[in-house]
């Protein structure tokens, strides 16, 4: 049945794609608004079994600050918010990825390069204009969805400090029980977690907490901002 599991769904996730791309093509010729990739991502979150709900209010312009389990958590919080996306450069060694990532607007962050963060503000800005909605995993990389791991505050450094009117707003993704299972942790190669996740019984049910947006000192710059960007998603684990 896992055999089966990956098959269906790989053959429905390469057919939704090549639907999309000259849906993709024709909807640029005609409007700037990111119609096509939101609804390939809600697209896949739905092929791949998961079953969305949402707590809280997401701000009408806003940087969201969320946890990080899996590349799933992408196209989850693309189909309910819109959502462009802060990726780390490593991403765009990858040409296919690259590719995808560039139809929705994704913000390639150079982290260790600090002089590149004035450029950086920049294409932030751009992507907050087209979509409204930028994402940003500050923990740089996946965790066990058990606890958070520690924030990096260098890859806050474009939002220090926020666009004027922009919201900074922290999001908490729960899978629950299943977090484990989909979790992309430890020495797990990429293809390896992908199969795993494709071949997982279905529905997943994950809920999307839009928590309440920093405000006042928590915005006072990019450490205050990973500080309490942390104590509002631990409250919301409920540690």
């Amino acid at each position: 049945m896992r055999r089966l599991r990956i098959a269906v769904r790989l053959i429905a996730l390469i057919a939704w794609l090549l639907l999309c791309i000259p849906a993709y093509i024709l909807s640029r010729l005609v409007t700037r608004r990111r119609i096509v990739p939101r609804a390939f991502l809600a697209g896949v979150a739905r092929i791949m079994g998961v079953r969305i709900e949402t707590t809280g209010t997401l701000q009408p312009r806003a940087i969201l600050l969320a946890n990080h389990l899996s590349w799933l958590d992408i196209p989850i919080i693309a189909a309910c918010t819109g959502s462009a996306f802060v990726g780390h450069d490593g991403i765009a060694q990858n040409k296919f990825l690259k590719w995808l990532a560039e139809m929705n607007d994704t913000v390639f962050i150079a982290r260790h390069r600090r002089q590149t963060v004035t450029q950086q503000i920049e294409q932030v800005r751009i992507a907050l204009d087209a979509s409204h909605v930028l994402t940003l995993f500050p923990e740089g990389t996946t965790s066990d969805g058990k606890d958070l791991l520690p924030l990096k505050s260098s890859l806050l450094s474009a939002i220090d400090p926020a666009p004027k009117g922009v919201a900074v707003q922290p999001v908490f993704l729960d899978f629950g029980t299943a977090a484990p299972e989909i979790a992309w942790v430890g020495d797990e190669l990429g293809l390896d977690n992908f199969f795993k996740v494709l071949g997982r019984p279905a529905p997943l049910p994950v809920t999307v907490h839009f928590l309440a947006p920093l405000t006042g000192e928590s915005l006072a710059g990019r450490k205050t901002i990973a500080a309490a960007t942390r104590h509002a998603l631990e409250s919301a684990m409920g540690r």
